[in-house]
């Protein structure tokens, strides 16, 4: 299956605690269908010092979120749009945006 999200994408969460806000995408699990965004869902863990001379304390970071509570940011128009795929000259299969039919570059 194609990626409709990609790493470096902007995105925004449509559902959740983190609903309506807008990220860089870090990393995608195609395999769990999850991905990572800047400053989106994120978890605190409480960690140990392990060594000498070593912290501890809470740690925050980004959880991943399922792909289908994102939706790409339209780069032409800056709205959330649907991701589509069309065959270019040379059979080069793109990413499109629904709403505007613009290329998305990546």
């Amino acid at each position: 299956m194609a990626a409709r999200i990609k790493k470096g994408d902007q995105v925004l969460v449509t559902t959740g605690k983190s609903k309506n806000t807008r990220g860089e995408v870090l990393s995608v699990s195609p395999t769990t269908q999850k991905a990572v965004v800047r400053g989106v869902a994120i978890a605190k863990r409480h960690t140990k010092p392990t060594r000498m001379g070593e912290a501890g304390g809470i740690i925050e970071r980004e959880a991943p979120i399922h792909l289908s509570n994102l939706k790409l940011i339209d780069p032409k128009s800056g709205k959330p749009t649907k991701v589509g795929f069309r065959v270019i000259e040379g059979g080069a299969k793109v990413r499109v945006a629904k709403a505007t039919g613009e290329i998305i570059e990546g």
